[in-house]
């Protein structure tokens, strides 16, 4: 893939990953988190699979492969996006879309500890920053606010789901991925609205362009193009440039909601931003394991 190309949709994607965030609060006045959540996954899947269907892409074979898009759903769909969503209860969107999008330092930990990958101290020293900056922006009222733990849940669910694909991604067309595990993963939202939430959705103009807005630019299109360059590329490096997503966020939430950032927490971000940046900028892992099919 063409430098340029890579780039500009890097910066494409986590743009639509860090405006789902203030969208997705707007939704959360008209409907509960995890309904809101279940119905944009299910509606942007079901879409995907049958588009899927109708160019002949090829389908997934093996029972085993149909386990994994499911296991890919659970923390890429569910995972991330209900943490991120129900953590919106107790903090900003702004904040949230930093805790979130601090997955690339967990990956580094994930790849060391599971996927045999190596890292130089750089890339080490980006973590320590990272985490630093996470403490540093939330760290006073932590045990105040559910929705931080809820939110590093989500970080830890979208490292997991980076690895995963890495790993599994090369037994499926990306398209095909991405339609089946937001629609396994909406499944599971939509279960777990009707176990774990008291689900509401009030259906209008603002919550009915909130819902297509989420399933068509920021489900369809972003994880269609984000699997796509998790694929192509390392992981490390790819997920490294989600320091954009929560600045993306941030604004976003700014101009949507009118939120404003307290100075500890743009000071976290920053660090957690620096951080991200040393990950990425002499990215020279050396992967042992992440390419084997399981």
């Amino acid at each position: 893939m063409k430098a340029h190309k890579y780039y500009s949709l890097l910066i494409f994607t986590t743009f639509l990953m860090g405006v789902a965030f203030p969208v997705g609060k707007i939704g959360l006045i008209y409907a509960s988190p995890f309904l809101l959540m279940g119905v944009r996954f299910v509606l942007a899947g079901g879409v995907l699979a049958v588009w899927t269907l109708m160019r002949r892409l090829p389908q997934p074979q093996e029972a085993s492969d149909w386990v994994k898009a499911c296991v890919i759903g659970l923390f890429q769909s569910a995972g991330v996006m209900g943490c991120a969503y129900y953590s919106m209860h107790w903090i900003t969107s702004g904040e949230s879309a930093i805790i979130t999008s601090s997955s690339p330092l967990i990956v580094v930990l994930f790849g060391t500890l599971f996927a045999g990958v190596r890292y130089r101290p750089l890339q080490w020293l980006g973590v320590i920053f990272g985490f630093a900056g996470i403490v540093f922006s939330f760290g006073a009222h932590i045990g105040l606010h559910p929705g931080t733990w809820i939110g590093l849940a989500g970080a830890v669910c979208f490292s997991v789901a980076t690895l995963l694909i890495k790993r599994w991604g090369g037994r499926f067309h990306m398209t095909v991925l991405a339609a089946y595990q937001m629609l396994f993963g909406g499944g599971i939202l939509l279960l777990m609205s009707l176990l774990a939430e008291d689900a509401y959705f009030n259906i209008n103009g603002t919550s009915t362009a909130v819902v297509l807005w989420l399933a068509v630019m920021c489900s369809i299109v972003q994880f269609s193009v984000w699997f796509y360059l998790l694929n192509a590329g390392d992981p490390g490096k790819t997920s490294s440039f989600l320091f954009l997503a929560p600045i993306f966020g941030v604004l976003s939430s700014w101009l949507l909601l009118g939120e404003r950032c307290e100075w500890e927490a743009i000071a976290g971000g920053a660090l957690v931003c620096m951080g991200i940046y040393f990950v990425n900028r002499e990215q020279t892992a050396v992967q042992r394991h992440i390419h084997e099919p399981g």
